[in-house]
């Protein structure tokens, strides 16, 4: 069949970015139109909680391509333009002001947004959330030596917004509604290590307790608990996950169940529309069921995944789920599909603060944490996407080569 002669990208994110250089990569000559609401470049947004929040790294450092890339591939680069709606019938997009963009085939990356809940007092001045460079800017301005911040949510952003804040002399109090950090992901048992780094660095932690309220005259002065704990601060910062940004297909006849739903080929049920990044709800063929990843691994390569299927070349997107967080002078990365576990087999040290630990269903590895321990993790990978049960002691043995419990049949 020939390729589609114009493919529209709406979301000019890293999943999008990667799915437009991918078409030119892999030869189509057709119109290819990226749309982004942001005025800036497609840019990387890890910095934004780290390096650059700290004012380690100047944006143009988190450029994922220079502007003469778009120019030269002859990309059509469309910022500063929010798409309304996805006809797919009619093959359309409507663009915010009326105008309308024809396409053949259709790539949604809009990725997320963060949540937001009915919290007296969220919209306070000085109560921030993070997601865009130009929010991270709007941190930036308020950080300094001496002030004091309350971090609300300490999954992965907030630890490293936590830890950013603290390497610029912010005096920090985290509040978390679960037991530990990242609680959700990791367990109990690994989430007192993460606690125990960030108080080692001066945070100081409220957890089991929830935000009641934002108070101050004008500009937020303190956060409420809903155990009725009261916390001065000059600034908050509110980061409690992010749904996804799917409005757009509304109405379209597009399947939206937790974000947009994807076959293995980021194919939506509309023919021509596809979906790819933190937005597609994707079925992974390793583990047979739908998953949301809002991860960078996964925007880089299902991205790339969703071009060569809308030029008829896709094959099965069954990456193993990666990724990494730097939290002071711990790096931590995390691999496989968060699902619910009944063991946790740890190798290394958690006390030392590098190890690995597994996460096992049945017998079976779903997914591994290290701390300062990437290359082990790297050889887990096989291991993950094997699905066979494992034997712990050896699981657990640092002696033991992790790639030699994988059957050769299993790594071929």
């Amino acid at each position: 069949m020939p390729a589609p002669s114009t493919i529209a990208i709406v979301g000019a994110s890293l999943t999008g970015a990667s799915a437009a250089a991918t078409l030119r990569e892999e030869g189509f000559d057709g119109r290819v139109v990226l749309l982004g609401a942001e005025p800036q470049l497609p840019y990387d947004r890890p910095p934004l909680s780290k390096a650059y929040l700290r004012g380690a790294t100047p944006f143009e450092k988190t450029l994922l391509r220079p502007a003469e890339f778009y120019r030269e591939k002859e990309i059509e680069l469309r910022l500063s333009t929010t798409v309304t709606r996805v006809d797919a019938e009619k093959k359309w997009l409507e663009l915010a002001g009326g105008e309308r963009l024809d396409f053949d085939s259709v790539l949604v990356a809009t990725g997320g947004r963060n949540r937001r809940f009915p919290i007296p007092g969220l919209d306070l001045p000085g109560v921030y959330d993070l997601r865009t460079v130009a929010d991270a800017d709007r941190i930036r301005e308020v950080i300094a030596p001496g002030r004091r911040a309350v971090v609300v949510g300490l999954g992965f952003i907030g630890a490293e917004v936590a830890g950013s804040l603290r390497e610029c002399g912010v005096e920090v109090v985290a509040i978390e509604p679960f037991k530990t950090p990242l609680f959700r992901a990791l367990g109990e048992e690994i989430g007192r290590v993460v606690e125990g780094l960030h108080r080692d660095h001066g945070v100081d932690m409220i957890l089991g307790d929830a935000v009641a309220a934002f108070e101050g005259s004008g500009r937020v002065e303190r956060v409420v608990t809903t155990s009725g704990r009261r916390v001065e601060c000059d600034f908050a910062v509110f980061g409690l996950g992010i749904e996804p940004a799917a409005e757009v297909v509304a109405g379209s006849g597009v399947r939206v169940d937790n974000g947009i739903v994807v076959d293995e080929l980021c194919r939506t049920n509309v023919p021509g529309v596809f979906a790819a990044g933190d937005v597609a709800n994707h079925y992974h063929p390793v583990c047979a069921r739908p998953m949301r990843v809002e991860h960078w691994q996964n925007g880089v390569k299902q991205g790339a995944a969703a071009a060569r299927s809308m030029l008829g070349r896709g094959q099965p997107y069954d990456e193993v789920h990666w990724f990494w967080s730097d939290q002071y002078d711990a790096n931590i990365q995390y691999a496989g599909f968060h699902a619910p576990w009944d063991q946790v087999v740890v190798r290394g040290s958690l006390a030392e603060r590098k190890f690995l630990a597994f996460f096992l269903t049945a017998g079976r590895v779903e997914s591994a944490v290290a701390i300062n321990q990437g290359r082990d993790l790297r050889r887990a990978f096989s291991l993950i996407r094997a699905r066979l049960p494992v034997d712990p002691a050896r699981l657990a043995d640092p002696q033991v080569d992790l790639r030699t419990l994988v059957p050769a049949e299993k790594t071929a």
